[in-house]
């Protein structure tokens, strides 16, 4: 068998000699032989393309624990967990980018300092109906001034999880507003608390929209949604966390095979106890803008432009608009439990 010495095998394989000492180490390129005198590497010509996906694997950012997974497969398997793990990052960055525009958003108001009263109006209302086929409603929905939410609880004890997530969010907007710099942790800290809340067993989605100076803060984990809509248009605020939605992501299903998926309700990222992940933004509201805050049983039945028209012909009117969107579910089969809160931007 011809060999290779690392200098050569290095050049071959376009890694350097330091890294295959450390994937040595490792145990993911081995030489074929080591001379017991000199400890000189040497290795076989067929290692060399495994040393170079492990090359390609590490220069995407691949974990080395994960990389000798990876290179343990079969091609077709490896080429599925590639993909799979690539798809996790993309999701974990978009997350982070949106954090961190809250950061920046967040010290840009604290810079301005707190408002000299409400910026904007709101009026608000709030519908929560078990459904036509389901027998508990594991909802939880809240409309005030200073929140708007909805829970979808699931598991032996949703309904308690649900109302838990919602309570501890009420109470935080009970308290005294914080300043502009201090509401990241303020609502960090209050999700915590939704988290630790939720009873063993159980867990919760949760979208909410909490009133902040003159921004609305977004909180949102799971596929509980929230829309706006301003000038006529219906705008998506949040981004589902299901297993369909990310393979829908990566790009392996469409947007149509999505909504029919057999596992379009497996959720990936929930509140659960001990602690969440939420997503978290900061918006503008506008005088005129209309926010609609739902259930999955909602939008699972009803599709979003029958959701535009009905939230454009119930105008200035969002207790109407809260129960027509019901309405929809049910005549669509109720299979779920649906809740709705609307709530209609107006001057302070």
């Amino acid at each position: 068998m011809s060999l290779l010495p690392i200098g050569e095998f290095a050049r071959v394989s376009r890694l350097s000699a330091k890294a295959l000492r450390l994937y040595d180490r490792m145990g993911l390129v081995v030489p074929a032989w080591v001379d017991p005198v000199t400890g000189y590497r040497y290795y076989a010509g067929a290692q060399v393309e495994r040393a170079r996906l492990v090359g390609w694997l590490r220069r995407v950012g691949m974990p080395l624990a994960r990389v000798g997974e990876v290179v343990a497969m079969e091609p077709g398997a490896a080429a599925e967990a590639v993909r799979g793990w690539w798809g996790g990052v993309e999701a974990e960055t978009a997350v982070r980018g949106a954090l961190a525009a809250f950061v920046a958003d967040s010290l840009a108001d604290s810079l301005a300092g707190p408002p000299p009263g409400p910026a904007f109006g709101l009026r608000f209302a709030g519908v929560s109906d078990r459904g036509l086929v389901r027998e508990e409603n594991q909802d939880a929905v809240h409309a005030g001034e200073r929140l708007l939410a909805v829970a979808d609880g699931f598991g032996a004890r949703g309904a308690l999880a649900s109302g838990a997530a919602v309570a501890a969010l009420r109470r935080f907007s009970e308290g005294p507003e914080p300043a502009p710099g201090a509401l990241l942790g303020a609502l960090a800290d209050a999700v915590d608390e939704a988290a630790r809340k939720v009873p063993a067993q159980a867990g919760t989605t949760l979208t909410a929209l909490l009133p902040a100076g003159s921004r609305l803060a977004l909180v949102h984990v799971g596929d509980t949604r929230a829309y706006l809509l301003r000038d006529g248009a219906l705008r998506r605020l949040t981004h589902d966390h299901t297993l369909v939605q990310a393979l829908a992501d990566e790009g392996r299903i469409t947007e149509r095979e999505a909504a029919t998926h057999p596992q379009r309700a497996t959720l990936v990222r929930a509140l659960t106890p001990p602690a969440a992940r939420p997503d978290l933004q900061l918006r503008t509201p506008r005088t005129g803008d209309r926010y609609l805050v739902c259930s999955d049983g909602l939008t699972a039945a009803v599709p979003e432009p029958a959701i535009r028209r009905t939230l454009r012909e119930t105008a200035t009117d969002p207790a109407r608009a809260a129960r027509a969107l019901v309405s929809l579910a049910h005549r669509a089969g109720g299979p779920d439990n649906v809740s709705c809160v609307v709530a209609d931007v107006g001057a302070g």
